[in-house]
């Protein structure tokens, strides 16, 4: 089976160099969740804010796996992702993925936060239904983003190295 690669086009969304907007949301974990903001998160250190599609999609789980094989969370970095998926579902993703050790998932469900970061779009053939663009944005304790990178089709991916290479500057 071959994927259908779709074009996105350019996003308007958050830049190197520029303040992540800060949200609150919950912020799923394997025990419970509650709310929790940006800015309490980044107070610890910073976060790899990961935007993914709805839990249980093939890029979210390609994500994840190239994130845990790559040991991103050896990095001194939160790893936190952010879908439309309810908590309920956000729990079965971290214990189908194997990502415990990660601070959490936020929830989003309204899909508010994308579009704060510029990075929404309507799920192909669901008029008025929309989702993040699969999305990565490195934010220190400032929450000045140090790295970001924003799908232009569907479904791409990061250039890992790169996101290696910009947490290794950290």
């Amino acid at each position: 089976m071959r994927l259908k690669v779709t074009e996105l086009g350019p996003a308007d969304h958050v830049e190197v160099g520029e303040t992540a907007p800060d949200f609150v949301r919950p912020l799923v974990n394997d025990e419970f969740w509650e709310d929790v903001a940006l800015s309490d998160l980044v107070a610890d250190g910073p976060v790899l804010l990961l935007f993914h599609p709805m839990d249980g999609a093939f890029p979210t789980t390609y994500i994840y796996n190239e994130l845990l094989d790559r040991e991103i969370a050896e990095y001194d970095v939160q790893v936190v992702g952010l879908s439309i998926s309810t908590p309920y579902e956000h729990k079965s993703l971290i214990e189908d993925r194997g990502i415990e050790h990660y601070r959490g998932v936020f929830s989003d469900p309204a899909n508010g936060v994308a579009d704060e970061y510029g990075i929404a779009m309507e799920m192909d053939g669901m008029t008025g239904i929309e989702e993040p663009r699969p999305s990565l944005f490195l934010v220190d304790e400032d929450r000045t983003v140090q790295f970001a990178w924003v799908a232009e089709a569907w479904p791409k991916f990061p250039d890992y190295d790169d996101l290696e290479d910009a947490l290794a500057d950290l």
